[in-house]
């Protein structure tokens, strides 16, 4: 005859009935010593905390383990969103530190301008370099100021120590720079102090060679090169470098201005020379020409 299987309810459920009801009443009694207010009871529960609670560390470990594991975490967390806000901060003070050093730049080139004592009949325009159009066959630059403000061929430029070039085109609002490294410039210069006059030739390179000079053997390394102001090209006294002896064994000239970092370039006018139509006009005013008499006709004749 088969067994019934169900027959094993009989003893699992009394059986659990029983456990929770010794459990409970556990809980009960260490609910009832943990509450009592007495000595004995006191001693009792420091010796069952000292006997159990040492045997519990193995159990705790894990427990403690997860936890360090946690707070371990939450700090490299917290560390890595410190990094990264560190490095976004120095990103942004590389910019600052960029910027500061272009307006330095820009701000020491501006005072240079300032400082440059130049004739007090000269006045200029100061524009802003906008690009270089130079190659190996033409050397020049673009500024930003033209036609309307004023800006006319052959006027002379500088940076804020020499002489760049001059004007060789005029738009309405923009200008070419031709540079005195270009082949087609011819500038007239006076070296000092031996006061010898030659032509400065550009052949685009940086140190232009000096032509048609004079007396070589009275110029020497690093005498001044000024314009001389011959022909009306550029103004007269302009610092355009120093004498300087190249490889090839020629004189040439180390140019004052910084062609490297061309920004800002002073604009010079120039006063147009006066047009004198009548020779009559050399003289000064309120001075009275010198009377001519004429020549006397042949005395008469005694009779």
């Amino acid at each position: 005859m088969a067994r019934d299987r169900n027959t094993t309810d009989d003893y699992v459920g009394p059986l659990r009935r029983l456990l929770v009801g010794l459990l409970v009443f556990v809980l009960l009694g260490i609910f009832l010593v943990w509450r009592i207010d007495s000595p004995r009871v006191e001693r009792f529960r420091a010796d069952v905390i000292d006997r159990v609670v040492p045997s519990f560390e193995w159990a705790m470990a894990p427990v403690t383990g997860i936890a360090n594991i946690i707070s371990d975490f939450q700090s490299y967390n917290r560390i890595y969103e410190q990094n990264q806000q560190l490095r976004r901060e120095l990103r942004q003070m590389q910019a600052w530190k960029e910027a500061a050093l272009q307006l330095e730049q820009e701000n020491a080139k501006l005072l240079d301008l300032n400082n440059v004592r130049l004739d007090p009949k000269l006045t200029y325009v100061t524009g802003v370099v906008m690009a270089d159009s130079g190659s190996p066959f033409r050397q020049s630059v673009i500024l930003n100021v033209g036609s309307r403000d004023g800006i006319r061929d052959g006027w002379a430029t500088m940076d804020g120590i020499g002489l760049v070039g001059r004007i060789s085109g005029v738009g309405d609002d923009t200008a070419r720079v031709m540079l005195l490294t270009d082949t087609a410039s011819r500038v007239p210069v006076t070296i000092h102090p031996s006061g010898q006059r030659a032509i400065l030739a550009g052949d685009n390179t940086i140190g232009p060679p000096i032509e048609f000079l004079e007396n070589p053997d009275l110029v020497r390394p690093g005498d001044r090169v000024m314009s001389s102001g011959d022909g009306g090209v550029f103004p007269a006294d302009l610092l355009v470098g120093q004498v300087t002896l190249g490889t090839d064994r020629r004189l040439r000239v180390r140019l004052a201005a910084d062609y490297e970092r061309l920004e800002f370039l002073r604009v010079l006018r120039s006063h147009e020379n006066e047009v004198i139509s009548n020779t009559g006009d050399l003289i000064a005013p309120g001075v009275q020409p010198i009377p001519i008499e004429p020549e006397t006709t042949a005395e008469a004749t005694d009779g």
